[in-house]
């Protein structure tokens, strides 16, 4: 018989024994009951931005979908497979979440490779590349300036949230809630380094630092 990785066996037995132990009436009132959560968070698959732990929630209280950068592609009804848009349809169709965060984080290994797209391929099918070519307009935007490449890296980072948010504003059913002001979007970035938490701000697609207290 094939285990799990004994690391995550032993998480589960301390999730069981603490986490879930100490939460296990809210566990059951969310299975007999579903979840209905306020927020959908559209974040990187990294596992250093988990956006559960970064935003300290507990079960039920996020929707999250995860992909290599956090990008929403443009709305396309073309009969392809598209799993980011189906998540993105359940949770504002569906479980009509409020609000819509895009978070993204330094040092994004997708954003590493789309600033650097002469780099070979990691397989013949180009998986990452061709999903990074979402954002190939704007790396080519930065590739002449006189930054360095931690500047350009982190400056792509934040301006891909922005073109995601954008991306969103595509979806009519995001669209029309949000003209209804039924539906608030945001952009968020996460620097691993310190925990810093940057917000664009809706109104100038700068990044402010919120209050901690």
């Amino acid at each position: 018989m094939t285990h799990l990785p004994e690391r995550l066996l032993a998480g589960y037995r301390n999730f069981m024994a603490g986490r879930y132990s100490a939460e296990s009436g809210r566990y059951r009132s969310l299975a007999k009951d579903g979840q209905s959560p306020q927020t959908m968070v559209i974040a990187c698959c990294d596992s250093r931005a988990a956006p559960e732990t970064i935003f300290d929630s507990g079960p039920g209280e996020l929707f999250v979908v995860r992909n290599v950068a956090n990008l929403v592609p443009p709305y396309a009804p073309d009969g392809q497979h598209h799993g980011t848009s189906a998540a993105l349809e359940f949770a504002v169709q569906s479980l009509k979440v409020k609000s819509i965060v895009v978070m993204g984080h330094g040092r994004c290994g997708g954003i590493g490779a789309a600033l650097n797209p002469s780099a070979e391929p990691l397989s013949p099918g180009d998986f990452i590349g061709k999903w990074m070519g979402l954002v190939a307009p704007a790396a080519e935007a930065l590739s002449g300036n006189q930054m360095t490449d931690a500047e350009r890296q982190t400056a792509l980072e934040r301006i891909s949230i922005r073109y995601q948010v954008a991306n969103l504003r595509s979806f009519p059913c995001v669209k029309i809630l949000e003209d209804k002001g039924r539906l608030t979007l945001h952009g968020a970035w996460f620097d691993i380094s310190n925990g810093e938490l940057w917000v664009m701000n809706p109104e100038t697609g700068d990044f402010e630092r919120p209050p901690l207290d």
